[in-house]
């Protein structure tokens, strides 16, 4: 391997330089100094006049920046991307843009899964790759939960593994990235695939596949030339400005930028009917079975029964009926402390029963989705922090407070979307517990049953579905 392939698209700091370095090239006849003479070089910290920019994640929020002084001059460092490693304004941040063009190099393909697409899947994967070659403007791919987003971009990263190019698949969730990492990996065994996200103790080597969080993303300059965001409207991408820069970074300029997600937000709506970002639509799950639609409960002050322990109350009784189901339970509440308060009373009131609950901050967050997937639990108690990028079989969800202001209309379509995503369980039960009906929660109902009218009118759906 040439020494460029182990600097080429990446942006670093001197140590990580040295780090690369020392780790793949100190044995070869490629000194550092030489290494460095080759490598272009930024100012980490940027400042002109009064305002201050970092080279690495582009923050304008100037309270992000703080100062310190060393041998009486001053130095200023970025606090928004710190957890990353401190940068400062006496720092230059090293880059070797990735400028080899695309050109098939290899005919025979790279793509060692055995599926095949459906009609829908595959017409919308030859859609995108028509316009691989348009760098000008990003492609959303609008696909309902489990339509197969996943393997309609397998001959879309085939065909740019045949140019010899690099492909990074991103997620704002490291749940999400940690449940793509195996099936990409399966997909394509015969190349490098990588997964890197904050908590992970891997360290990134050159790779033809990377699956990593966005925020990964900041430690790259020019690197790709195919960057796919799944889930590009979840948090905290959907708002974040240095995130967004990081992405558009990290894509070569001749690159291609696919956006994934079945709840796209406003700010794409709106660059999408300005003709600024391409669509495909995707109203139906590869299965052919629809949608399945919430049902609206009212179970008054749930909350203070909850807390009460109130056994005759109508929370106790719905719930008894949706345990009662075959098959895995999720159960949704926005509040942690809630949500360990009726892992509790579940646990004293049905003897036997195999459930634990979820947050985002608990340490042992992705061992629990595990054991869930295998079957260790009967049911799961979580935050939002499970709406998006996990799947189980044969499952069933429950929204407790489904009217709570943190389920917004996106959440909830999520939420709705563990159900029924696999061929052999199509269909589920899906309840709205509340005290009173939100428009996100009507706006939700409405987003599902439309989805399932335009796969009704395309022909998408099932005779027997």
């Amino acid at each position: 391997m040439e020494w460029k392939e182990y600097f080429i698209g990446q942006l670093m700091t001197q140590r990580e330089v040295t780090i690369i370095w020392d780790k793949f090239l100190s044995q070869s006849s490629w000194k550092l100094e030489t290494i460095f003479n080759h490598l272009h070089a930024m100012p980490a910290i940027q400042i002109k006049q009064k305002h201050i920019l970092c080279s690495r994640c582009n923050c304008q929020d100037q309270q992000q920046y703080y100062k310190f002084y060393f041998n009486k001059k001053k130095i200023i460092y970025c606090c928004s991307c710190l957890q990353m490693g401190r940068i400062c304004s006496n720092d230059l941040l090293y880059y070797l843009p990735n400028n080899q063009p695309l050109t098939i190099r290899n005919q025979k393909s790279f793509l060692t899964w055995q599926g095949k697409l459906s009609p829908q899947q595959n017409k919308a994967s030859q859609e995108v790759a028509e316009q691989l070659d348009d760098s000008s403007h990003p492609h959303l791919i609008h696909a309902v939960t489990g339509a197969g987003k996943t393997e309609m971009l397998f001959p879309i990263i085939d065909e740019i593994l045949r140019k010899d190019g690099k492909i990074a698949l991103v997620s704002p969730r490291v749940d999400v990235c940690i449940e793509l990492f195996p099936r990409i990996k399966a997909a394509f065994n015969s190349v490098k695939v990588l997964l890197l996200h904050g908590k992970s103790e891997t360290k990134y080597e050159p790779c033809e596949i990377l699956i990593a969080t966005t925020h990964q993303l900041l430690r790259f300059f020019q690197a790709f030339d195919l960057v796919i965001v799944d889930e590009v409207d979840a948090f905290p991408y959907v708002d974040n400005e240095s995130l967004h820069f990081a992405v558009n970074r990290a894509v070569k300029k001749k690159g291609k930028l696919i956006f994934l997600t079945a709840t796209p937000d406003k700010k794409i709506v709106e660059a999408v009917k300005k003709g600024l970002i391409h669509q495909t639509i995707l109203p139906a799950r590869f299965h052919g079975f629809p949608l399945v639609e919430p049902i609206f409960l009212w179970l008054g002050d749930w909350k203070t029964n909850l807390v009460n322990q109130q056994k005759n109350s109508k929370l106790l009784l719905s719930l008894k009926h949706f345990i009662a189901l075959e098959g895995r339970k999720l159960i949704f509440i926005a509040n942690i402390k809630l949500a360990i308060l009726l892992s509790e009373w579940l646990e004293k009131l049905f003897k036997g029963l195999r459930l634990t609950y979820v947050y985002s901050t608990d340490p042992l967050r992705h061992q629990k989705v595990e054991k869930m997937r295998k079957g260790h639990y009967d049911i799961l108690i979580s935050t939002s922090i499970l709406e998006r990028g996990v799947t189980f079989e044969n499952c069933h969800v429950f929204i407790l407070g489904a009217e709570d202001p943190l389920f917004s209309k996106s959440a909830l379509v999520q939420m709705i979307g563990r159900v029924g995503r696999k061929a052999a369980y199509p269909s589920g039960k899906v309840v709205f517990g509340h005290y009173g009906i939100t428009k996100e929660m009507k706006r939700a109902a409405i987003e599902i049953k439309g989805m399932n009218q335009l796969a009704s009118k395309r022909g998408l759906l099932n005779a027997n579905a």
